[in-house]
């Protein structure tokens, strides 16, 4: 079978009834959210399909399904809103004279315990670029969210991001200073007999590694590393937590490494940062990825010679 000529004009207009119809699965939803008439957007996506000279879409009903070639579309046309959209705001912003704004989603736990306390160099150096933090448990969609870069704690790769890998940390065992110094002569054994925080494998596997072999059983486990460090400066229980998270506790003594080895984990404690590629070379951007590098090699010095 021929393929269909390839259009010579693709109608820009239709694009953004196409996405909403593609996201909503629903011409009457996509019309509310356009605040458009069912008509307009039927026309639109119509339109559409004839300059391409394909269908898109299965109809069942009052339901749309994208067929594989819509699937395709989909993808191109979610990328080059989101691009043109960021273009517009980046235009604005220069017509305006107001600073550029990039915007980033970490984990909780980061923002609080690591990038908060750093906020103030940040600005020191880069007075002209607003950096809008949110924070989410949650895998968040860059482009569909809208934001510019992400910082994320695992392996990839994560599909149409560029991942820079920033640091590779470890797991270490940390209590309050009242309970490391009771602590401190004991051996590995006597850990295990306090109250645990966090994950059984986690705790199990550094046990293993430390030659005791005890099933650990935690007296209380969290979603986030941030709460879990405020509960062990409060002396709840010893806590098994990724080093660079604990680094500014460990340097001015509010918690203290256990003489313990520490627990490799390269899956889950390697910091990442993501990004469209086609916003690499993009000079806030550059800058957050340069100052990144530089405040994670300054953390790692300062616990190297704490």
């Amino acid at each position: 079978m021929a393929l269909p000529p390839r259009p010579t004009r693709l109608p820009l207009n239709t694009l953004p009834a196409f996405r909403a119809a593609a996201r909503l699965e629903n011409l009457r939803a996509a019309a509310d959210e356009l605040h458009l008439t069912h008509s307009a957007v039927s026309q639109q996506i119509k339109q559409l399909e004839d300059q391409l000279g394909l269908v898109l879409f299965d109809r069942r009903g009052r339901r749309l399904a994208l067929n594989a070639a819509g699937a395709a579309l989909q993808r191109a046309v979610e990328q080059a809103l989101d691009r043109l959209g960021d273009g517009v705001r980046e235009a604005q912003e220069a017509g305006s004279g107001a600073a550029p704004r990039l915007r980033l989603s970490v984990l909780p736990s980061f923002a609080q315990r690591w990038l908060l306390p750093r906020m103030g160099r940040w600005h020191a150096q880069h007075p002209d670029i607003t950096l809008e933090v949110r924070t989410s448990q949650a895998v968040v969609d860059l482009a569909r969210e809208g934001f510019h870069a992400g910082l994320r704690v695992g392996v990839g790769p994560w599909r149409g991001l560029q991942a820079e890998r920033l640091l590779d940390a470890t797991l270490i065992a940390v209590a309050a200073p009242g309970r490391a110094a009771r602590l401190a002569d004991q051996g590995a054994a006597a850990l295990a007999n306090e109250p645990l925080l966090g994950g059984a494998e986690e705790w199990s596997r550094w046990l293993a590694l430390a030659g005791v072999t005890l099933r650990a059983q935690p007296v209380a486990d969290f979603n986030d590393a941030g709460l879990m460090l405020q509960a062990t400066e409060q002396d709840l229980g010893l806590a098994l937590v990724r080093e660079l998270l604990a680094a500014d506790a460990l340097l001015d003594g509010r918690l203290v490494r256990l003489p313990s080895p520490p627990l490799s984990d390269a899956d889950s404690a390697t910091y990442w940062i993501v990004y469209p590629p086609e916003l690499a070379d993009w000079g806030p951007m550059r800058a957050l990825r340069n100052w990144l590098h530089e405040e994670m090699a300054l953390s790692r010095a300062a616990l190297a010679e704490g």
